[in-house]
């Protein structure tokens, strides 16, 4: 199970990431409510600024501090790094 940094010390599953979208739009803003009424939501910015909202295949949503970008980077490199490793190993034994 490959995790990804989300900002201060937090981390979360890539296999489980649905989508990392922006805060700033009215629909995700009422989706990040709803979640936190329902308690779904977890908030893992150490009371900085939201700047990317990660959605989980268990319909939990984070609130994280890194912007989507730097997040979505993250899962391209370990999706890139699974399959640099993959060849190697198989190469080696």
């Amino acid at each position: 199970m490959k995790f990804i940094n989300i900002g201060f010390g937090n981390m979360v599953a890539a296999e489980r990431v649905v989508a990392v979208v922006s805060p700033d739009s009215a629909p995700i803003k009422r989706l990040i409510q709803d979640a936190k009424d329902s308690g779904r939501a977890i908030d893992v910015t150490c009371g900085k600024r939201t700047r990317a909202v990660i959605i989980t295949d268990s319909e939990h949503v984070i609130l994280s501090a890194f912007q989507s970008e730097t997040i979505s980077n993250r899962l391209s490199d370990r999706d890139e790094g699974e399959d640099d490793e993959e060849p190697e190993e198989t190469g080696e034994g």
